[in-house]
């Protein structure tokens, strides 16, 4: 798989704007070669890649930013969501109770929003209002803060036309990544 994909559906996390990113792919033999290829690059700049979940002949490939995912899930309202939704324990527990559901076929669980950085807000309320009544939608339906969602996603949106257009220049993955600050 090409790099090309990874920028084209990461960028706002490589970038360091986004906690998490997931995408399907197809699950073809050399898909573990390149997560690990991939994470040789990332994982110094703060970045890990992992599929959570093969089905036939799908992948989802998750892409994710460890300490700002550990701090997204303190928050006071997300810690309160992942518990009502069966979550406990520490960041890889939540992260195998992901898999486990998204292998399972109990459906596509709601609270993915909140392992992609989502307004704890936005994920509450797509839960409540079953996905229905939001206020506007882009990368997430937004039932909080729709201002500032909006601005989120023009911004999401403006890192990818760029991280594209420099990946076409010849800018490298590992060059596009921005590292973790400290």
């Amino acid at each position: 798989m090409s790099d090309l994909i990874v920028i084209r559906q990461c960028a706002p996390t490589l970038a360091g704007l986004k906690t998490a990113s997931l995408f399907p792919c197809p699950n073809e033999a050399g898909l573990q070669q390149d997560v690990c290829r991939w994470n040789a690059v990332l994982n110094p700049k703060g970045v890990r890649v992992t599929v959570l979940c093969r089905k036939e002949s799908r992948a989802l490939v998750y892409v994710y930013r460890p300490g700002r995912l550990e701090a997204d899930m303190k928050r006071k309202e997300a810690k309160c969501l992942l518990h009502g939704c069966g979550y406990c324990g520490s960041m890889p527990c939540c992260m195998r109770r992901l898999a486990q559901k998204l292998q399972q076929n109990e459906g596509f669980p709601h609270e993915i929003g909140l392992f992609l950085g989502y307004p704890p807000s936005d994920v509450k309320g797509f839960m409540e209002q079953k996905g229905q009544n939001c206020k506007c939608s882009g990368y997430w339906k937004v039932y909080g803060d729709e201002q500032e969602a909006k601005r989120q996603f023009a911004r999401f949106e403006k890192c990818t036309h760029v991280y594209l257009r420099l990946f076409d220049a010849g800018f490298t993955m590992e060059k596009l990544t921005v590292g973790e600050r400290i």
